[in-house]
């Protein structure tokens, strides 16, 4: 593709050499520059692209998209200036691409908390319907069946726009994303179009990132603001920030609810580990999720299936064959007679809401509840109290552990969760600094009847510690310790 085509939609502030040169790719890491790529600089929150220039001349960029001219150019290398690159680059990569996002319709989930589950459900249901999916997820993104590992949320817009024209090419009508708040604020979904949107939640988290609240709020409504009208707005209408994210949207707005009047609406029947059974707009279905805030996940699916034009009754149908996301509230059940609850809850809200949904099904049957939670290295550290305070609150018994440490000390951390609790509270509360010993210790102090909440890490298979991934699986622990296959 021409260069002057890749900059047909973005504001130039200079060029320097010919815009008719053929770009065969676009990237942003130096290091995977070939020969007649466009070389994206930009200025992130570590290190500033534009170092990288020479290096990537060197290995081939025929055009250099920057901020700042450099002072030594190339004669054989074209230079276009803009004001922001992080601004621009979505645009480029999605017209390299050959946007990708107008050829299948794309749905985008953002909030604190369901965004994978939602994500997640929503591809495989449609996937049962017969339609060819692609999902772009914390977990793991999907083209149909293929499986390609995600490290980040939401991948940079190069990787995004690759991914999504892959989807493109093998037939997906669909394609459901998570939209983290790192990933809208640093305008890596920028050139793309939405089909629909959908909001969960808004609770603290990565505010070690964002600073503040506002801004972390700020950063999720923008993707709200940039729907086009063409575009469906779900909205979580039991999140005091539910409306606050619609309120400039040019999308049509629908909200859900389990407590109040809403568009799409549900209530909880019965309960118990095996499932629900719900009532969503006067029909019942019968599900194999448990917690109330499940029944808000499976509201907003149900809601976006609704809205892509499935019939309800066709929704329910599937719904009632869908199961648990890898590492969300997923139960195993040990020979002697209690259960152990694997979760990746790792915010205190992520937390209470796990705790809340275990004593709903406990609720005039008995049974402790015993949690084993830590926080991670290198992250927020104001929400480490906040963690054993929810643990202790809804638990009878809490012992404190590592999670991923990254580069602290797994003690230091523990400390800073313990430091939240006073003397009372203490007396039910352990600490093991070995996550091993630590869910061996809750199995030994288990009876029948009793739940186990093994928190924080769910569907991750290692722990990393002073920036080495060690394999470290929570469910092959317990399964471990029961004397159970998988």
């Amino acid at each position: 593709m021409k260069l002057k085509e890749l900059l047909k939609n973005i504001t130039v502030l200079a060029v320097k050499g010919s815009d008719d040169v053929e770009v065969t790719g676009v990237n942003i890491d130096s290091r995977r520059i070939k020969d007649g790529h466009l070389f994206v600089a930009m200025k992130g929150t570590q290190v500033d692209g534009h170092k990288f220039i020479p290096k990537a001349v060197e290995l081939g960029a025929k055009a250099v998209l920057c901020e700042e001219m450099p002072e030594q150019t190339d004669e054989n290398v074209t230079y276009v200036q803009v004001a922001s690159t992080e601004d621009v680059v979505g645009e480029v990569a999605t017209t390299f691409h050959g946007n990708p996002s107008t050829k299948l319709k794309l749905v985008g989930v953002t909030g604190t908390n369901g965004k994978t589950t939602i994500a997640t459900l929503l591809y495989n249901m449609f996937s049962k319907m017969g339609h060819k999916c692609g999902l772009l997820s914390t977990v793991c993104n999907y083209i149909v069946d293929e499986a390609v590992p995600a490290d980040h949320t939401t991948p940079d817009p190069i990787a995004l726009n690759e991914l999504l024209h892959r989807m493109v090419d093998a037939g997906c009508e669909y394609a459901f994303m998570e939209c983290s708040s790192h990933a809208i604020a640093q305008k890596r979904i920028g050139g793309l179009t939405f089909a629909g949107g959908l909001f969960t939640n808004l609770t603290r988290d990565h505010l070690d990132y964002h600073k503040t609240f506002e801004n972390y709020r700020n950063a999720k409504k923008a993707f709200f603001d940039g729907l086009p009208k063409t575009a469906f707005a779900i909205t979580n209408a039991d999140d005091k920030n539910g409306m606050i994210m619609v309120q400039n949207t040019k999308a049509t707005v629908k909200t859900y609810s389990t407590r109040s009047m809403a568009d799409f609406k549900a209530r909880i029947l019965e309960c118990h580990f095996g499932g629900m059974y719900l009532e969503i707009d006067g029909r019942e279905v019968g599900v194999q999720f448990i917690g109330k805030f499940n029944v808000s996940n499976l509201l907003a699916v149900y809601g976006a299936a609704v809205m892509l034009g499935k019939k309800p009754e066709d929704v329910l149908v599937v719904m009632s064959t869908l199961h648990s996301v890898n590492g969300r509230l997923e139960p195993i059940q040990s020979p002697e007679g209690y259960t152990a609850i694997v979760d990746y809850a790792h915010t205190p809200d992520a937390l209470e809401n796990v705790l809340n949904a275990i004593h709903e099904v406990l609720e005039g049957k008995g049974g402790e509840v015993i949690t084993v939670c830590g926080a991670g290295g290198n992250r927020d550290k104001g929400k480490r109290p906040l963690m054993a305070q929810e643990a202790v609150k809804q638990s009878d018994k809490v012992i404190i552990t590592s999670d991923n440490p990254r580069f602290e000390e797994p003690q230091d951390i523990i400390n800073d969760m313990l430091a939240g609790l006073n003397a009372q509270q203490m007396k039910t509360v352990i600490s093991i600094v070995d996550r091993k010993e630590a869910i061996r210790t809750a199995c030994m102090l288990a009876k029948k009847g009793d739940v186990i909440l093994v928190a924080g890490k769910g569907h991750e298979d290692y722990q990393e510690i002073k920036g080495v991934k060690h394999h470290f699986d929570d469910k092959e622990v317990l399964r471990e310790i029961f004397g159970i296959d998988k």
